[in-house]
C-alpha cells in the first residue's frame, strides 16, 4: 500500500504531526483507538470521514517507521 496517497504532514496542521489528507485526525489518533480496542467500523461510525483504506493507511505508515527504526539500529 501506498500510504502516502492518504497520509500528509504540513507543518501548519496538528503542529507537523502526520495526518489523514483532507482532516485533522492524525496517524497517532487512529492508532491509538485501534489499540484501545476500536474496531475500524467503530472507528468509521464515529468518524464517517472515514474508510478502512486510511485507516490501513495508517498502519502501514506505523509498520513503515518501525522497519526504518530497525533498519537504522
Amino acid at each position: 500500500m501506498n500510504y502516502a496517497e492518504y497520509i500528509e504532514i504540513n507543518p501548519e496542521k496538528r503542529f507537523g504531526k502526520p495526518i489523514l489528507i483532507g482532516t485533522r485526525i492524525s496517524v497517532y489518533d487512529v492508532l491509538s483507538w485501534l489499540a484501545e480496542g476500536m474496531s475500524m467500523s467503530d472507528i468509521i461510525s464515529d468518524f464517517p470521514e472515514l474508510n478502512e483504506e486510511q485507516i490501513k493507511a495508517c498502519l502501514a505508515y506505523a509498520a513503515d517507521k518501525e522497519h526504518k527504526l530497525r533498519v537504522v539500529s
